[in-house]
């Protein structure tokens, strides 16, 4: 079974004991900032490690419940998979308890649990009254029959029972796409001395690992993933649904901000106009006009903009999901399924929130027809559904694609033909553009793995294979490789994978070292001293001995005679020349000795070197050239 990993929410009114109980749960005070601790507020997000076992990780965010932190707010609950309500059971329900809720549900948080907190404070009659209080409110939304749990954080009641609650739940959830394409929207951004610029988020799809080339959209910065962390704890790969700080290489913190995203191919969408299916939030204090500006809260991001009705010219009381656009000032990273918030910049207001239809939107004429068109879009054409399934599954036959869209065969075939489809394997199919992602991921894992051993060969083909099949099928990662060695973007030599145009070589730095003891090991002609003892006088580490030797060797520059004793490439060569010129069909150990003027000690060494080669075969007490 593979691991799962989720992000948890505390969301309701300020000062109704998110972060005290958040650190019940996790024995972590949230309450980093100076100005946090002295006004007993949270201002930024908190984020903390809840639970882990071999089948899940769970960490918890803890967000700011003051309405001016509202924008905090969204940023944080929008990659989480399960909230934990608070209401304080001496205050009950309350302005941001609601506005809160509204929020929950327009971002399709659907996995909720009440957390009734400071129940030292009152007498079970009143906690009833706040029970009621909060079901009222709860009536009509997606966390109408949410359970509820009495807790008090202070004397720890009901907090053993609220985390096993949590850990229950969230093993019958499913987790987030693992397998598609490496996405992290930023919510903070920060430097640490020494080690330079830190950007921290929740994986919201995809993995990503140490070392791998990423990019800063809708800014294009390429980067470099130098360092993961996950709670403070080193990580050699994060996944989705984990919190995630990542040391960038190259980057400034000037360079990124929170609402930018990190991903892993440039293929998402950079775009300032989306199509949108739209809730409005209930309660209203003022009408929703056309164009008005709004600020749109996508992922981390907030954004000014305005909304574009294609049916109306306004509303207020709408409870039926409204299609239309929204048209943004800034450029954003988001594709189809990505929810969103939309508030009213002042006075401030929660106006509704929904997903994102197209994020390819263009400017349509007013009328019905225009609505009709983005109801299509909303349900997908048949092409749209073929290729969200094999976006999602990477890989799959006919039979499968018909049971995973419910179109005909000779539907699905004729779709098929298009060019953004590819058949391989003579009987499944994938993306074209999927193909041509595993292509650039293996490209970049190659090229970290060159820079890292600049003299070895390549990375193992099984290495490279294994490290992509828990996001890709190994006959698909087969099929791009083959395809990316008979174009020449890969090649291949025994076991080992490298960039077509790579070739081993010496690391600069090391470069006058190894020239040093190849001179020195020259000089000595055929009776030489071990090997080691050269590269010991050099200076070369031991680290990098063995890579150094394969290396040499390959290169023709050295040559074994056994694990120890090495000649001269040239000198290997001459001697070579010098006894088949020396000596007939067949020679003697005796007759190699006095050609060479050598000792048994390298001279047998040296004839058993020319056996294995091929050079010679061995016939009783006699070599015979081949």
């Amino acid at each position: 079974m593979n691991k799962r990993y989720f992000t948890i929410g505390m969301a309701g009114h300020i000062d109704h004991g998110k972060t005290t109980l958040t650190k019940a749960l996790t024995n972590v005070d949230t309450d980093r900032l100076k100005e946090e601790n002295e006004r007993q507020i949270s201002i930024e997000l908190g984020f903390a490690p809840l639970y882990e076992d071999d089948e899940i990780q769970i960490s918890v965010v803890d967000v700011p419940g003051h309405e001016r932190f509202i924008r905090q707010m969204i940023a944080g609950v929008a990659g989480i998979d399960l909230v934990v309500l608070v209401v304080a059971a001496d205050e009950g329900v309350m302005p941001q308890t609601r506005e809160h809720l509204h929020i929950l549900g327009l971002l399709g948080i659907r996995t909720g649990i009440v957390a009734i907190t400071k129940i030292d404070r009152v007498d079970e009659e009143f906690i009833e009254l706040v029970k009621d209080d909060i079901l009222e409110e709860l009536k009509g939304t997606v966390f109408e029959h949410s359970p509820f749990v009495l807790a008090d954080s202070l004397s720890l009641k009901g907090i053993d029972d609220l985390k096993k609650l949590i850990t229950v739940t969230l093993k019958e959830q499913q987790t987030r796409d693992v397998k598609g394409a490496f996405r992290l929207p930023i919510d903070q951004v920060f430097t640490i001395k020494g080690q330079g610029t830190v950007v921290r988020g929740t994986v919201y799809e995809g993995s990503v690992e140490e070392g791998q080339s990423l990019f800063i959209m809708p800014k294009g910065l390429e980067t470099r993933a130098r360092q993961l962390q996950v709670h403070h704890k080193p990580a050699t790969r994060a996944f989705a649904g984990q919190r995630t700080a990542i040391n960038l290489s190259g980057i400034t913190k000037d360079d990124v901000e929170r609402g930018d995203v990190l991903v892993s191919s440039e293929h998402f969408i950079v775009t300032s106009t989306i199509d949108v299916a739209l809730r409005i939030a209930g309660d209203l204090d003022y009408m929703v006009k056309q164009r008005m500006p709004i600020k749109c809260h996508l992922g981390t991001a907030e954004v000014m903009g305005r909304i574009v009705f294609f049916d109306r010219n306004e509303l207020k009381d709408e409870s039926d999901e409204i299609l239309c656009q929204i048209r943004l000032e800034e450029a954003v990273v988001t594709k189809r399924g990505d929810r969103f918030i939309l508030r009213r910049p002042s006075p401030q207001e929660t106006i509704g929130g929904g997903w994102v239809i197209d994020p390819r939107g263009e400017k349509y004429r007013f009328g019905h027809q225009t609505v009709e068109e983005l109801e299509r879009k909303k349900e997908g054409t048949p092409k749209e559904r073929v290729a969200a399934a094999l976006l999602e599954e990477k890989s799959l036959t006919i039979s499968e694609l018909v049971t995973r869209t419910s179109l005909e065969e000779n539907e699905l075939q004729s779709i098929l033909k298009n060019e953004a489809f590819l058949l391989y394997n003579r009987k499944e199919y994938t993306l074209l553009s999927l193909k041509e992602l595993i292509e650039e991921e293996m490209y970049d894992r190659l090229k970290v793995f060159h820079h890292a051993n600049p003299m070895k060969l390549g990375m193992n083909k099984a290495e490279l294979l294994q490290t992509m099949q828990a996001v890709y099928p190994k006959r698909l990662l087969e099929y791009v490789l083959e395809q990316g060695m008979q174009t020449f973007v890969f090649g291949k030599k025994e076991q080992f994978i490298h960039h077509g145009d790579f070739h081993p070589q010496v690391p600069k730095s090391w470069e006058k070292r190894t020239e040093s003891m190849l001179h020195e090991l020259k000089s000595d002609g055929l009776k030489v001293k071990y090997l080691s003892d050269y590269l010991t006088k050099a200076g070369i580490p031991n680290d990098l001995v063995l890579d150094l030797k394969r290396l040499l060797v390959d290169q023709g520059e050295i040559m074994p005679l056994d694990d120890q004793y090495f000649w001269h490439g040239e000198h290997f060569r001459d001697a070579v020349e010098r006894l088949r010129n020396g000596t007939d069909a067949e020679f003697e150990v005796g007759e190699a000795k006095e050609i060479l003027d050598l000792s048994r000690k390298y001279m047998i060494p040296f004839l058993e070197r020319l056996d294995a080669s091929g050079e010679t075969i061995r016939v009783d007490n006699k070599r015979v050239w081949q």
